[in-house]
């Protein structure tokens, strides 16, 4: 394996069928029932805005998951990326992985600490950032999470100097 090739891809996560169709499906299911609710037996009309409003929101994040797990993130020697190509962080900018029980990641995923902030991105069940944490994980097998943790933790530890 030739760590110089920055297009090889180390490792990648994606999310399984039977993830994708249980999540995706409850928050659908969630959304038509909301906005069932809110028309078969209405309460009173603030009520039934809130219900509609939630329930289209449901309906969002749903389709916003099944976008985005769709996709897969992969690791080069380089950068974090997802299939679209979107840079997710530089493999450089990383000064930290957190797996811990207790850490603020997504499900069977893990949590990046980078050392300057990026726009705010969230793709439903695939990963997130918020600054300069990114998060990794959600609707993935934690299989899959954990050896791309392991590969970036292989490669911090190759670019750090010996002390």
């Amino acid at each position: 394996m030739d760590l110089d090739d920055d297009t090889e891809i180390l490792a990648t996560v994606q999310s399984s069928a039977g993830r994708r169709v249980l999540g995706i499906g409850c928050l659908a299911v969630l959304g038509v029932l909301l906005i069932y609710m809110a028309f078969n037996s209405p309460p009173a009309l603030p009520w039934q805005v809130f219900l509609i409003l939630v329930g289209a929101g449901a309906l969002w994040c749903a389709d916003a998951m099944r976008r985005a797990t769709a996709s897969r993130v992969e690791l080069t020697p380089a950068v974090l990326r997802d299939a679209d190509g979107t840079v997710i962080a530089r493999v450089d900018q990383i000064t930290g992985i957190d797996r811990g029980f207790f850490a603020f990641k997504p499900s069977n995923g893990f949590l990046l600490k980078l050392d300057t902030g990026g726009a705010r991105v969230w793709r439903p069940g695939l990963w997130w950032r918020m600054g300069r944490r990114v998060g990794i994980g959600g609707m993935t097998p934690g299989s899959q999470t954990k050896f791309m943790s392991d590969v970036l933790s292989a490669l911090l530890a190759q670019k750090t100097p010996p002390d």
